[in-house]
């Protein structure tokens, strides 16, 4: 059976319940109870919702879900939080079943798919949008129609340990530089960090890492907006041949320490657990490391070399599920949810820098240290960083599925660049 068929036939199959990953750093997952999204005989409503992150963006969105609350006493939520780890599926297997959450966060790729499948609903009206940028939102369009609104814009970059860099004598990297850069710092800490620390994470076959490393060569998506495979098979090759060279010199870790790394935790995180000194990050995420270990990170744009390798993007979108029960309910709370200064006064940056234009330009002048150079990070790669393109229609699969077990292959040493690059190949061949 294709591949693709294997997949679709496990999302219909649903109600197999594939257990949404913690992020481990006290994040809590709410199960849903099964009155959520069902009106109380008085009246009142109760909205679902859903969303991935750290415990500071959770414990930002409980207190505006409250303050939400209070203003409108009519309406209570029931909460479903966690790490990104097993999201995705997760949120698959109810929306197969048809009891998706009323809210939903979804991030930028999914867009597509989501509302080629009519699981979202038609959000063209009900929400002001006159203070959101065109270009953010449209990355919630599907064939011009708004299934999803953007709640924030965030810059594609670094963060690295500082304290770890000035111990052995590296200087820290600065906004501008480039892959080149990035690679010959990595051979310079051969020999020079404590046994057990690395220099970074193996991203040889890490789909993110690698779309930098080709928007920065010059080669344009992985995948198109038409649906096209597009990964440059030279450029590809050079990217893993790197990590292949650093991995036998044991400048990133070895494959079953890469493999623990889950973002955020503060003993499985290898960056907050001191087990290697930089890896990628969004500009709206520093808070949450910062929460981890204070003071300890700093953000640095992504490496270039002909282009910009970073990008700016949607941070995330909420969408309302077609089988929501509370939709107009669901409108007010999104739409008080971009457009309340009370609200953005507690998010901040949680979801990245708030959609609306002029509550951005109010919070600048509010913003913490850390939040400050959150919004560095993103003016730095305003300037001529690359425009996120969610892909096409049907490719969740393919990035999600596919890309990760190449990952894992290469990393274990159990596939050569060639081969993964065959692999990949063959797998967006049954995508298109």
């Amino acid at each position: 059976m294709p591949k693709w068929k294997r997949y679709l036939t496990l999302f219909i199959a649903a109600a197999v319940v594939i257990s949404l990953a913690a992020c481990g750093n006290g994040n809590k997952e709410q199960q849903a109870p099964s009155t959520g999204g069902e009106a109380a005989s008085n009246g009142d409503v109760k909205l679902r919702i859903m969303w991935w992150g750290s415990q500071e963006r959770h414990e930002a969105t409980l207190a505006v879900l409250d303050m939400y609350t209070k203003a409108n006493p009519h309406v209570t939520f029931d909460p479903e939080y966690s790490g990104m780890d097993g999201y995705l599926d997760k949120l698959s297997t109810q929306a197969a079943a048809n009891n998706a959450p009323d809210v939903i966060q979804l991030d930028p790729g999914w867009i597509s798919d989501w509302s080629a499948r009519n699981q979202l609903a038609d959000l063209s009206s009900g929400i002001n949008l006159s203070n959101v940028d065109q270009k953010v939102l449209s990355g919630g369009q599907y064939n011009g129609t708004q299934y999803a609104i953007p709640l924030g814009s965030v810059a594609y970059g670094m963060i690295y340990d500082k304290a770890a860099l000035e111990k052995v004598g590296v200087p820290a990297p600065s906004n501008g530089w480039s892959w080149d850069d990035f690679f010959a710092m990595a051979k310079e800490m051969k020999g020079k960090l404590p046994e057990g620390q690395y220099f970074t994470k193996d991203y040889a076959g890490d789909y993110f890492a690698y779309s930098a490393y080709q928007y920065a060569q010059g080669k344009g998506q992985v995948v198109t907006n038409e649906g096209v495979f597009n990964v440059d098979q030279d450029t590809f090759l050079a990217w893993t041949k790197q990590f292949e060279e650093l991995r036998k010199e044991g400048i990133v870790p070895p494959a079953d320490l890469n493999a623990s790394d889950k973002e955020f935790d503060p003993t499985m995180d290898l960056l907050v657990s001191g087990k290697i000194v930089i890896r990628l990050s969004f500009s709206n995420n520093l808070g949450a490391w910062n929460s981890l270990k204070e003071g300890a990170y700093a953000l640095v744009t992504m490496p270039r070399a002909v282009e910009a390798g970073g990008w700016l993007k949607p941070s995330m979108f909420f969408g309302i599920s077609a089988t929501s029960k509370h939709a107009e309910e669901a409108k007010k709370f999104v739409d008080w949810f971009i457009n309340s200064p009370d609200a953005a006064g507690v998010l901040k940056t949680a979801r990245g820098m708030p959609v609306n234009s002029e509550i951005a330009t109010t919070l600048e002048a509010q913003l913490s240290d850390t939040d400050k150079a959150g919004l560095e990070l993103l003016r730095a790669t305003e300037k001529d960083g690359q425009t996120f393109s969610a892909g096409a229609k049907g490719w969740t699969n393919f990035i999600d599925k596919d890309w990760p077990l190449v990952r894992d292959e290469l990393s274990f040493g159990k596939t050569t660049p060639e081969e993964a690059y065959e692999k990949l190949k063959q797998a967006a061949a049954e995508y298109e």
